[in-house]
C-alpha cells in the first residue's frame, strides 16, 4: 500500500505543479487582455459579423477559460477529489476535440474561408471613418501602414460603396494632400495576401506554438486520469 500511496503522492504533486503554472499563464494571458482593452481601447477588429472577435476579448476569454480549468486541477490534485478530477479531465478533452475538430474544418473548407473572410472585410470597408466605428478605422490604418497594402483584394475595394473617387490616407505610397485621388500614389497589393503571406512566412513559429499546447493539454489529460485511477485504487484498498 505504502508504493500506492507513494505514486498517487508523486502524481499528485506533479499534477498541481502543472495546474499552477497552468493557471498562472492563465492569469498572464488574462492581464494582457485587460491591458489591451484598457489601453488599446480604441482598437477593434476588422470584422463587422463578428465584432467583438478582437485581440482584447480572445485574450481574456482564453485566459479565463484557462485559469478555470487550472483552478479545477489543483483543486482536484490538493482534495484527491474523484469528481473534480473527472471533470478536470473532461473539461480539457473536450477542449482538445474542439480544436481538432477546428483545425479539421480550416483544412477541409480552407478556401470556402478565405472566401467568406475577405466578403466579409470588404464589408466593414464601408464602415470606415463612420460615427461609432472609431476602432474598425484604425484597425484598418494599422494595417495598411504596416503592410503598405490598400483594400482587401485591391484598392477598388474603398472606391465601392463609397465617393468612388478616394481612398484613405493609409492607402498613400508618400503624404501629399492630393494622394488620396492619384491611383498611380496608391499601394498596389491586397492586404489580405500581405497578411496572408506573413502568416505563411511564420507558420513555423505558430505550428510549433500549436504543437506545445496540443502536448501540454495531452500531458494534463494522461496526470489527471493517473491520479484519478491512483485515488481510486487506493479507496477500494481502504474498503
Amino acid at each position: 500500500m505504502s508504493m500506492t500511496r507513494g505514486c498517487l503522492l508523486c502524481i499528485k504533486i506533479t499534477m498541481f505543479i502543472f495546474n499552477l503554472i497552468f493557471w498562472l499563464g492563465g492569469c498572464g494571458i488574462l492581464g494582457v487582455g485587460v491591458w489591451l482593452a484598457v489601453t488599446q481601447g480604441k482598437f477593434a477588429t476588422l470584422s463587422i459579423t463578428f465584432p467583438a472577435l478582437s485581440a482584447a476579448s480572445l485574450f481574456m476569454v482564453t485566459g479565463s477559460i484557462i485559469m478555470v480549468v487550472g483552478f479545477i486541477g489543483c483543486l482536484g490534485a490538493v482534495t484527491e477529489h474523484r469528481c473534480l478530477l473527472l471533470t478536470f479531465f473532461v473539461i480539457l478533452l473536450v477542449i482538445f476535440l474542439l480544436e481538432m475538430i477546428c483545425m479539421a474544418l480550416f483544412l477541409a473548407y480552407k478556401e470556402q474561408f478565405h472566401n467568406y473572410a475577405q466578403e466579409d472585410l470588404k464589408k466593414g470597408l464601408k464602415l470606415y471613418n463612420t460615427t461609432g466605428n472609431l476602432g474598425l478605422t484604425n484597425a484598418w490604418d494599422i494595417v495598411q501602414t504596416e503592410f503598405r497594402c490598400c483594400g482587401v483584394k485591391n484598392y477598388t475595394d474603398w472606391l465601392e460603396g463609397r465617393d468612388g473617387t478616394f481612398v484613405p490616407h493609409t492607402c498613400c505610397t508618400e503624404h501629399s494632400p492630393a494622394c488620396r485621388s492619384i491611383p498611380s500614389l496608391w499601394w498596389q497589393e491586397a492586404c489580405y495576401d500581405k497578411v496572408k503571406d506573413w502568416v505563411g512566412k511564420n507558420i513555423q513559429s505558430v505550428g510549433i506554438f500549436g504543437i506545445c499546447i496540443l502536448i501540454v493539454q495531452v500531458f494534463g489529460l494522461v496526470f489527471s486520469m493517473l491520479m484519478y485511477c491512483q485515488v481510486l485504487k487506493a479507496e477500494k484498498y481502504y474498503e
